[in-house]
């Protein structure tokens, strides 16, 4: 499956890519299996949307498709039908916290 993938522009920027991106995943389309495709792809990028170890979302990192925020689940889950078909992007939001 080509799962779609829009990131922030500073990872954009970092990763030197232009736009979204489409990603051949296998099996299950999961956080956990997206994450490891884009890292594999872009290797630049391991360790900026998880931890290098714990594999754990870095705080301020959210995941969002078809209006609802994933953050939360659980990384094995399997997304929505509609993204990992490719209809519809998962897009990776960099919050911004402040007082």
């Amino acid at each position: 499956m080509t799962v779609r993938l829009i990131l922030p522009s500073h990872l954009r920027h970092l990763a030197r890519i232009e736009g979204e991106i489409g990603l051949e995943v296998e099996g299950v389309v999961s956080l956990c299996t997206l994450l490891d495709a884009l890292e594999e792809a872009y290797p630049v990028l391991r360790g900026t949307i998880r931890d290098h170890l714990t594999l754990r979302r870095r705080p301020f990192i959210r995941f969002f498709a078809l209006q609802q925020d994933l953050s939360h689940q659980s990384p094995e889950a399997p997304l929505p039908e509609a993204v990992a078909r490719g209809v519809e992007p998962l897009l990776v939001i960099a919050a911004i916290a402040g007082g």
